[in-house]
């Protein structure tokens, strides 16, 4: 990998469209991919792995993805196209797919896998990358997003601490929320928390 990848236009998976990570950045891989553009160590995993887990989550195949893209329709007429195909996820659940895809690679499955990447990149000293969309940054010349880790070593000494995602996979499938008596979703926060305790089961 290298910088090249930023050069060619590709987002940042912290990136959001419309409040949401990662989308962007596969939208742009399809874009490079199609005008012949992308390098081939990106190639390899077109539709699988983030990609994978974002159209899973949308709900909708990737060959859907890569069509709308092909006619030229842009970012947020494709992820509207997404929802009216597949699920139009609550502002609660958004805010999950955030939590949980930033976190990757943070004492979870993908840890090991993130060492070895930055041990072959040259990173290991890097003590600020705990992550895979850090590790993409990183790696791809952009700035890196720190929040993260910062947000979790404040946990001890703040009352006000971050709601994470446990380093599980994400529940596909499962619809969450948290409904009030009125019948409405709540907040993300309360979303979340529904989500911490729903996720000390087996999926």
């Amino acid at each position: 990998m290298s910088s090249r990848i930023r050069e060619l236009g590709v987002r940042s998976p912290h990136d959001k469209v419309r409040g949401m990570v990662y989308l962007g950045r596969m939208l742009d891989k399809i874009r490079s991919h199609a005008k012949g553009e992308l390098p081939p160590e990106y190639e390899v995993n077109l539709g699988k792995g983030f990609d994978e887990k974002c159209t899973t989550f949308l709900r909708v195949r990737y060959e859907l993805v890569v069509e709308y893209v092909n006619r030229g329709m842009p970012d947020e007429a494709i992820l509207e196209s997404c929802f009216a195909m597949g699920h139009r996820p609550t502002e609660g659940e958004i805010f999950m797919w955030n939590e949980f895809m930033r976190k990757r690679g943070w004492r979870d499955d993908l840890s090991e896998i993130l060492e070895s990447h930055k041990k072959r990149e040259g990173m290991l000293p890097r003590s600020e990358i705990q992550t895979k969309f850090q590790f993409m940054d990183a790696d791809e010349g952009h700035l890196v997003e720190d929040e993260y880790t910062k947000s979790c070593r404040s946990q001890t000494t703040s009352k006000r601490q971050r709601v994470t995602i446990p380093a599980k996979e994400w529940p596909f499938g499962k619809r969450i929320e948290s409904v009030h008596s009125n019948g409405h979703a709540s907040a993300p926060r309360e979303a979340a928390e529904t989500y911490l305790r729903m996720a000390s089961s087996k999926w």
